[in-house]
């Protein structure tokens, strides 16, 4: 193990642990344990490492179960370091050295979390090995030991002297840099992905690991420089990749705090240069996409699935730049010209927006990168982007899916925000992206919308805006109309004469069965709002764009919207009349105005049935 590239090992003055007096009985009986092992191994019998770990593990375990008890915690630091002065002795066989490789890493870094002195060691004995063993077996050994971490305690504790390690192993290998990295890269993000989520923001941990995950990255951009071509690009991609992974957990974990956050947020920023990302490439995707297009391009769906994050890494990257310019100036990109880039580029815009769904929809991401998320959002559509859109010319249907998405999550930021100034912007945000949208797909996105939320208020708010927008239309017309021939002319846009459905969607929900009271309450009222506007609009232009003045749609609304919802309204009303339980009260107070509407909207059909269209 050791004849490949591992560098001879030079003499200790430090004397061998067999000979070291002490009174301490467990000293003594690790100086036996490393004696017999020594003998054995060099014998052919190597069934004396397994006793030598479990004896090891014994008073790592008990150090951690009793991390009060100093005498517990000095045995702990005095097993390390006699084990480290053994390892030391100028007249250990390597053959010891090479069988005690496979299973003191894991051993001593259990040790990690008790105390700095005791990472500090187990720093050293991992560093022993690498010294005097072969990068490529120590690199595969250090990876199994990490990928351990399961059910250990304090497991960031665990990992930090492991991957202190890999970063130092992967500088020592001389050859297959790249085979070599991508096989480690995977264990690496998945156990840190795992770990991260024990932590909280305070803990002083969480930041030494991350910093540890960075000399990782370190490692890998030196690697860079010793290759070139077709290997160079591909280890760039994994680079890229890793740095992005671990921006998306640093901003999962530190997030909250993010002062705290942005040294460590520079120094990953820094490697975008260097790695060929930029701030516009990797807000509208373009970035990401390329970097994995070489590992599915190779079927490296391993590799694949432990890039659960990219995209959130992507997008956030972007987003720490719009809160700091530090940040943005370690990254080499300038938000600004980035924010007008796309405000001109519709095409780009949309892209921006299907990223920035990720941040939205993840639930654990901190609600203040979100505030600055929605920020960045405000930013890059201004509110006037929409007059600058031909509809004849422009087909977002390819971006329909993730605007879509995007829209989704921005309603479930709305909705679950305990921030009042996050709710109303995002609000905001919201209007301007189904402002963005060509008139032509924006009724698929309504209905969309609608059909699959799951909060009666937030669609009370999506039918709102359908009014709003259905009186920007009638306005358009009627402004663009003052000729009556250009008025007749003027054709509605198609989803205009499609908005009933949207009425019918609360009113005879998909699922079936009239909507339920008082859950459904504010999405009803909406729905009894708009069905009304549009009457009002059609009967008040002598239009018929949506077909409401036909007369059968005015008997549809009749006899299966309008009276089904009377007699379920008169309904619960009258059987709870004498009820003054404060909540029946309640819910009978919030049919109230719903009864209002509804009786006015019975009455004006009532009115065109008898002059219908």
């Amino acid at each position: 193990m050791a004849t490949e590239t591992s560098k001879p090992r030079e003499p200790s003055s430090s004397s061998s642990s067999s000979s070291t007096t002490t009174k301490n009985p467990l000293i003594l009986h690790l100086h036996e344990k490393l004696s017999s092992c020594s003998t054995l191994i060099e014998s052919g019998d190597e069934k004396s490492v397994a006793e030598l770990v479990d004896f090891i593990d014994s008073v790592s375990d008990s150090a951690v179960s009793n991390h009060e008890d100093s005498d517990e915690q000095g045995n702990a630091v005095e097993v390390l370091s006699e084990t480290h002065k053994f390892l030391l002795s100028p007249s250990l066989d390597q053959a010891v050295i090479d069988a005690l490789s496979f299973e003191l890493p894991k051993a001593v870094s259990k040790f990690a979390g008790l105390s700095n002195e005791c990472l500090r060691i187990a720093d050293s004995i991992i560093d022993f090995f690498i010294e005097n063993c072969s990068p490529r077996d120590m690199l595969p050994i250090l990876c199994e030991a990490l990928d351990s971490w399961n059910g250990m305690v304090h497991a960031y504790d665990y990992v930090a002297p492991l991957l202190s390690g890999i970063s130092k192993v992967l500088l020592a290998i001389q050859r297959r840099h790249f085979e070599q990295v991508k096989v480690a890269v995977p264990v690496i993000l998945n156990v840190l992905k795992a770990v991260s989520s024990e932590f909280s923001a305070r803990d002083t941990e969480c930041m030494n690991l991350f910093i540890r995950a960075l000399g990782i990255a370190d490692s890998i951009r030196a690697i860079c420089a010793k290759l070139e071509g077709r290997v160079l690009e591909k280890l760039r991609d994994v680079l890229s990749s890793y740095i992005l992974q671990i921006m998306a957990l640093l901003s999962l974990v530190l997030g909250c705090e993010i002062p705290r956050c942005l040294p460590l947020v520079s120094r990953l920023s820094e490697f975008f240069p260097f790695c060929g990302l930029s701030y516009l490439g990797l807000i509208t995707g373009s970035d990401v996409d390329e970097m994995t297009r070489t590992f599915v391009a190779e079927e490296e769906d391993d590799y694949m699935r432990c890039l659960s994050y990219i995209k959130h890494g992507a997008a956030i990257s972007v987003i720490w730049g719009h809160i700091s310019v530090d940040v943005a100036r370690a990254a080499g990109g300038d938000v600004s010209t980035v924010k007008d880039e796309i405000l001109s580029n519709q095409t780009e815009r949309w892209q921006a927006i299907g990223m920035l769904k990720h941040i939205f929809s993840f639930v654990d991401f901190p609600w203040e990168l979100k505030k600055h998320a929605i920020d960045f959002l405000l930013c890059i559509t201004d509110g006037n982007i929409a007059r600058n859109c031909n509809d004849k010319d422009t087909d977002c249907s390819i971006y329909m899916p993730n605007l879509y998405a995007a829209l989704q999550a921005i309603t479930m930021v709305i909705m679950y925000t305990p921030d009042t100034e996050l709710r109303k912007n995002a609000f905001e945000a919201l209007k301007r992206v189904l402002a963005d949208i060509p008139t032509s797909q924006r009724f698929e996105i309504f209905q969309a919308l609608i059909t699959n939320s799951m909060s009666s208020p937030m669609t009370a708010l999506l039918l709102d805006l359908v009014r709003s927008d259905l009186y920007k239309e009638g306005f358009q017309r009627t402004a663009a109309g003052k000729d009556e021939e250009k008025q007749a002319n003027k054709a509605a846009p198609l989803w205009v004469a499609r908005a009933l459905e949207l009425v019918e969607l609360v009113f005879r929900p998909p699922k079936g069965g009239p909507p339920s009271f008082p859950e459904h309450g504010d999405a009803v009222l909406a729905a009894l709002n708009l069905y009304r506007f549009i009457l009002m609009t059609e009967s008040a232009g002598k239009t018929n764009y949506t077909g409401v003045l036909s007369k059968k749609n005015l008997e549809k609304a009749f006899n299966e919207w309008l009276l089904p919802l009377r007699a379920l309204v008169t309904g619960i009303m009258a059987e709870n009349k004498d009820d003054h339980d404060p909540l029946v009260m309640d819910t009978v107070c919030s049919l109230n105005p719903i009864e209002l509407v509804l009786y006015r909207c019975i009455e004006l059909v009532e009115d065109k049935l008898k002059h219908p269209a």
